[in-house]
């Protein structure tokens, strides 16, 4: 498929609208990207977040998209099953996994796994994203948990949570002593202060891409928006939200 560059002769005669179902830890990047699209061409992009496995079990129940935003294994697999284009898919960036507490509030060691450990005992309430509910940040950390052996010392004060950016708004709200989430869904979120990221031998980066479903009815203008989701400006809007290393290819295979 040939990518159409958006540009001022594209701007909109009908009602076309572009649907996104984006994971949650692209969510400032991609409303940046849209209103930004939507001034360029004058196409509205209706933007859907939810946790990666949330995502894939709407579309496994037969809900339909034009685009997906996912991380990259997710969407490695909706090309496997013929959902996605493979050769559309290109990468939005990479994101870790930090800590937030309340803005104003002291920050912990977490600068060597040992201080991490430490912190996570010593904290009062820990919220993070439900990983029953494919929050691919919420799995990671109770694999984290596990590995450093504390997962039952823990559990009486984890606060499961629905999404990343609900997870950052308990912390900012007082809710939650500390929370654990994407990074790109801890700096948007006002009221609470990103502490780091996790050391290193705890650390998972995740790297989220986009593709075209099968079948959507507007092929040029979906591909444009997917075009200029790999624009120096989209580049800005998810470094600006905590990714790194936007826009190249990503193998899906």
């Amino acid at each position: 498929m040939t990518f159409l560059q958006p540009s001022s002769n594209m701007l909109s005669t009908a009602p076309v609208k572009i649907s996104v179902y984006s994971a949650g830890a692209a969510r400032s990047g991609m409303t940046s990207l849209a209103e930004a699209f939507f001034k360029e061409t004058g196409y509205v992009v209706n933007l859907t977040f939810a946790p990666v496995g949330a995502i894939v079990k709407r579309l496994a129940d037969g809900e339909t998209t034009d685009i997906v935003v996912l991380t990259d294994r997710a969407l490695e697999e909706l090309v496997r099953q013929g959902k996605v284009v493979s050769d559309t898919v290109i990468e939005i960036g990479k994101v870790g996994v930090g800590i937030a507490v309340q803005a104003g509030m002291p920050a912990p060691d977490i600068s060597t796994s040992a201080a991490f450990r430490q912190a996570i005992l010593a904290a009062k309430s820990l919220a993070y994203a439900d990983p029953a509910k494919g929050a691919s940040s919420g799995i990671h950390f109770a694999s984290v948990l596990e590995k450093m052996g504390i997962a039952d010392d823990v559990k009486e004060k984890c606060i499961c949570l629905t999404g990343g950016y609900e997870v950052a708004e308990f912390v900012a709200e007082g809710k939650a002593e500390l929370g654990i989430q994407q990074i790109s869904e801890i700096i948007p979120v006002k009221g609470v202060t990103l502490v780091g990221p996790l050391p290193s031998g705890l650390q998972k980066i995740t790297t989220y891409a986009a593709g075209i479903m099968k079948a959507v009815s507007a092929p040029d203008i979906v591909a444009s928006f997917l075009s200029f989701a790999a624009t120096p400006i989209a580049a800005h809007a998810f470094i600006t939200a905590g990714f790194s290393k936007c826009g190249s290819t990503t193998p899906t295979s």
